[in-house]
């Protein structure tokens, strides 16, 4: 029996129990929408928590994907860009610069991000288009380029409301306040994420799994305490799936355990799953 197949076995079960177990009902049908609810919030709580995505009412697996414009391969990070664009403070201005040797605003963009692996256009007008827009200075982050002067100038969000920049002839390289406000900025764009795709991942992943299995637990805990026949629920996906046949198949085929018994039965399983069981 695969672990889809028990899932979708959850709801069905804990519906007919409820029906077997309220015969005399006459509101049945709110009561086992309640409880088929329940089964299903079971179900997509141990699937979430399984890694085998979330199923729908049809049984069908959901996803999210999203498409970006940011650069890198999510490799380089916001970070990254500021670390490198540090290696360049105290290079002087010169117009049109594009080394260690000189560097003009637009200049500094390109060589960092080079640096990186990544090819971006030489002259502001076109790094200005960059990746995605940031609403204000407020939410730029670290590696966020910050165009003013009516498309003249680019700088360098390098986080604690400071910038990186190369800001005119005689000067050099500079990491100083970012001086400008929203008034006097023509866009802020994130090129680059702020965090890479592996690191991301695994956060987002992890950050699911831990809700994931709390919910899966609280659901264990009110099978388990409801006495809506969760120990023959148990019983039924054990004795299907011939995982514990013998301890805790017969422990929850008892009719005279109690529902910390068939709680504590339940939440048995789940670890059993967790811990490589399979259905």
């Amino acid at each position: 029996m695969t672990i889809t197949d028990a899932l979708s076995r959850i709801a069905q079960i804990q519906s007919t129990l409820v029906q077997l177990d309220n015969p005399t009902f006459t509101s049945g049908t709110s009561s086992t929408a309640s409880s088929s609810s329940t089964g299903t919030d079971f179900a997509n709580a141990l699937s979430q928590a399984l890694g085998t995505g979330s199923t729908s009412g049809t049984g069908a697996t959901t996803g999210t994907s999203d498409a970006s414009a940011l650069l890198g391969g999510g490799t380089v990070t916001g970070a990254d860009v500021v670390a490198d664009a540090k290696k360049y403070l105290g290079v002087p201005y010169v117009f049109g610069g594009t080394t260690s040797s000189g560097l003009d605003c637009s200049g500094l963009v390109q060589r960092v991000y080079k640096d990186l692996g990544i090819d971006v256009p030489r002259l502001v007008s076109g790094q200005a288009k960059l990746g995605t827009e940031v609403p204000s200075l407020a939410q730029a982050q670290p590696g966020d380029l910050i165009v003013t002067g009516g498309g003249e100038h680019i700088l360098i969000y390098a986080g604690d409301h400071k910038v990186i920049h190369a800001p005119r002839e005689g000067k050099n390289v500079s990491l100083v306040e970012a001086y400008m406000d929203d008034s006097e900025i023509d866009t802020i764009r994130r090129v680059v994420p702020q965090a890479s795709t592996a690191t991301a991942s695994t956060a987002a992943s992890s950050s699911a799994s831990a809700a994931s299995m709390a919910s899966a637990m609280s659901a264990l805990s009110l099978l388990g305490s409801s006495g809506l026949g969760s120990s023959d629920l148990a019983a039924s996906l054990l004795g299907s799936s011939g995982l514990g046949s013998s301890g805790l198949g017969s422990s929850a085929a008892g009719s005279s355990s109690s529902s910390a018994d068939q709680a504590a039965m339940l939440r048995s399983l789940f670890s059993s799953l967790l811990s490589g069981g399979s259905l």
